[in-house]
């Protein structure tokens, strides 16, 4: 299963780059690849997992076979989900389970390797200088990238290994909520739009469906009926639905 090389040596920058080419490989079939990505993840089709290979390589295919497998194994069956959320909050779920096993196959090698606790932690630093994946796929990192630039003049305090410690938690407590907050999400959403009628064809909101707000007049549209599917929408800075833009342009 691991396609486009390993970790042959042994140094923590080693393991770093390994766990970064994963990493990219997952985000590009989030996001980049998402269309493809999502039409590969058949609910018919058996138990499938989402690798992410060192050379930035995706892949969506059965877990390996081998008991115990060589390395940590993705999150099992994450095509059983698809079609029972809405495609964002799937999308987020499959996210989160990357960035628990990206962690999982980085501290294998660690320990494969005879890491001490300087190496974890140095290993450690260079993962939590980049966004999670959860984070890259929520949007949250671009939110945080726009926060930091916003204090870039501000005084800058300096960290301390405490507080280093504190981060860690921080992330793995992130990290473990965030399935739980996911998974209401389709719940919640099913309660906030339940009376929600669509302002082309005035049904009722669907959960399994996809909608999409207008920035004008705040009505509600299935996807299907204005032409805007889930990849185009995320490319829509404000929305504006037909009726609206019909007006603007007769101004």
């Amino acid at each position: 299963m691991d396609g486009g090389g390993a970790v042959h040596n042994r140094s923590v920058e080693d393991v770093f780059s390994d766990f970064r080419g994963r990493r990219n490989g997952v985000i590009k079939a989030l996001t980049v690849d998402v269309e493809e990505f999502y039409q590969q993840c058949d609910p018919e089709k058996e138990n499938l997992c989402l690798y992410g290979f060192p050379n930035e390589v995706w892949e969506v295919n059965l877990p390996a076979e081998e008991v115990p497998p060589e390395l940590p194994e993705p999150a099992l069956g994450i095509n059983f989900a698809r079609d029972g959320m809405q495609e964002r909050d799937w999308l987020a779920l499959v996210a989160v389970h990357s960035d628990s096993w990206l962690l999982s196959v980085a501290y294998y090698f660690g320990a494969r390797f005879g890491f001490d606790k300087s190496d974890r932690r140095r290993l450690f630093n260079m993962i939590n200088d980049l966004p999670t994946v959860f984070e890259v796929v929520t949007g949250i990192a671009k939110k945080q990238v726009k926060e930091k630039s916003s204090t870039a003049n501000g005084s800058k305090s300096k960290s301390s290994f405490k507080s280093r410690e504190a981060e860690m938690q921080g992330m793995y407590a992130r990290q473990s909520q965030a399935r739980e907050e996911v998974e209401t999400l389709y719940e919640e959403d099913e309660d906030e739009h339940g009376d929600t009628l669509c302002g082309a064809c005035g049904e009722n909101y669907a959960s399994d469906e996809f909608w999409i707000c207008c920035d004008i007049c705040e009505k509600w549209f299935h996807g299907k009926c204005v032409r805007i599917t889930p990849a185009k929408a995320e490319h829509i800075k404000q929305y504006k639905c037909p009726s609206c833009s019909n007006k603007r342009s007769r101004i």
